[in-house]
């Protein structure tokens, strides 16, 4: 078993959703059901290839749900876990802290710049 997955509550919540793009991942599937195309314009700046390894990793970890239609054109849709809205809803808050302190972190970020 991994060490990492013995100490706090925090570890093991970042090994879930450690990194740049699953937390933004988990926001914008939290409405419904997405399509790859349609994550990939919504997380803007992501490449193709890193949306797939993400998505993968949330998939394993039973967080998302990859839905393949087995259809020509081939169709996949991506939605979130019960477990996944527990994890999306402890996010909640550091959104709201995200969106209460924008402008003093951007403030503070154009000073160090």
């Amino acid at each position: 078993m991994d060490s990492r997955l013995n100490g706090c509550g925090l570890e093991i919540a970042l090994e879930v959703i450690g990194g740049k793009w699953k937390p933004l991942v988990l926001y914008h599937l939290r409405p419904g059901p997405r399509r790859f195309g349609e994550l990939r314009r919504a997380v803007g700046g992501i490449s193709e290839k890193v949306l797939i390894q993400q998505l993968k990793e949330l998939a394993d970890d039973g967080v998302i749900i990859r839905r393949d239609y087995q259809e020509v054109p081939p169709r996949v849709d991506y939605f979130m876990t019960e477990f996944g809205f527990t994890l999306a809803e402890a996010l909640r808050p550091l959104c709201s802290w995200g969106e209460s302190y924008r402008s003093q972190v951007i403030a503070l970020r154009s000073v160090a710049a």
